[in-house]
């Protein structure tokens, strides 16, 4: 391909050179616009909050080349996409900018776009709540549900920032994996497809923070370090008790992802959990209708 792009350039400057093309001539047969792209004032918004400083895209308006063609999906609604841009930088992008101290870290591992579905993704009977692609691309899923009046923070993070952080957490450990100690925890109880005929109670039981997490050993992961950032601590002791013996796989599990946090990305779990926590508590008093810096 990259030759075939030289021929043409090569060809194109023979071209010019043989006719004696003018500058004036090449202007009046572009096949380029010229004119600036029409934004209204949340595009412009979405540049200096997402593009300028991230260089992330984030798409509101529901395009067919992204979207699952799988699910019979609807776009999401203009105000509460407004809504919705506000708290994931506020609640997701900002949480690791103040832990970090600089925008650089999303800059490079953050997914480059964040697209939004104002309907849910029904397969067979589930939810899906949101998907990651490649650490490219993350779609949040039933925005239309969400009322920006009352940002209720357990509706926020079940359905879309316990979804942030868990598909971050993806992005994370397909960069530089965990230990393989993770992997020897939970051998030979893994579920697979199976996780959808257990309850959140069951997997506790035998090890696992939630019944997704038995899936496999990287949902396994991803699941202990989005749980525990986005639940308190009287939430994550209430999920020990019910696991009763099997807590001390749960334990392990957080031990080993708090210190590959720390040694692979200088991230103390801890604060980072200090943060979202203080930040969800702060949620109810944003503003998520006016377009302000």
């Amino acid at each position: 391909m990259m030759k075939y792009i030289k021929y043409i350039a090569l060809a194109l400057f023979f071209t010019c050179s043989m006719s004696s093309c003018s500058e004036d001539e090449l202007d009046e047969q572009s096949i380029f616009s010229a004119e600036a792209p029409q934004r209204n004032e949340f595009d412009k918004w979405l540049l200096n909050n997402y593009v300028y400083p991230y260089n992330i895209d984030f798409k509101y308006r529901m395009e067919d080349k992204e979207s699952d063609h799988d699910y019979n999906l609807t776009p999401a609604q203009f105000d509460k996409s407004i809504a919705m841009a506000k708290l994931v930088k506020f609640l997701w992008i900002d949480s690791y900018t103040e832990i970090m101290g600089d925008r650089e870290f999303i800059c490079k591992y953050g997914p480059k776009m964040i697209h939004l579905i104002g309907s849910p993704a029904y397969d067979e009977g589930q939810i899906t709540l949101g998907t990651a692609e490649g650490g490219l691309k993350v779609t949040l899923y039933n925005i239309n549900a969400f009322d920006p009046s009352n940002p209720d923070i357990e509706f926020l993070n079940y359905w879309y920032f316990k979804t942030m952080h868990h598909e971050f957490a993806h992005i994370l450990h397909q960069t530089i994996e965990f230990p393989r100690e993770f992997y020897e925890i939970s051998t030979g109880n893994y579920t697979g497809a199976g996780w959808v005929n257990i309850s959140d109670t069951e997997a506790l039981q035998r090890g696992f923070i939630t019944n997704y997490a038995s899936t496999e050993v990287h949902e396994d992961f991803v699941e202990i370090i989005a749980n525990y950032i986005t639940h308190d601590a009287a939430w994550w002791e209430a999920q020990r008790k019910v696991a009763g013996s099997a807590a001390a796989y749960i334990d392990a599990k957080l031990d080993i992802a708090t210190t590959y946090m720390k040694e692979t990305w200088n991230i103390d779990l801890q604060q980072l959990r200090e943060i979202v926590q203080r930040r969800s508590s702060q949620a109810a008093s944003l503003d998520l209708i006016n377009l302000n810096d």
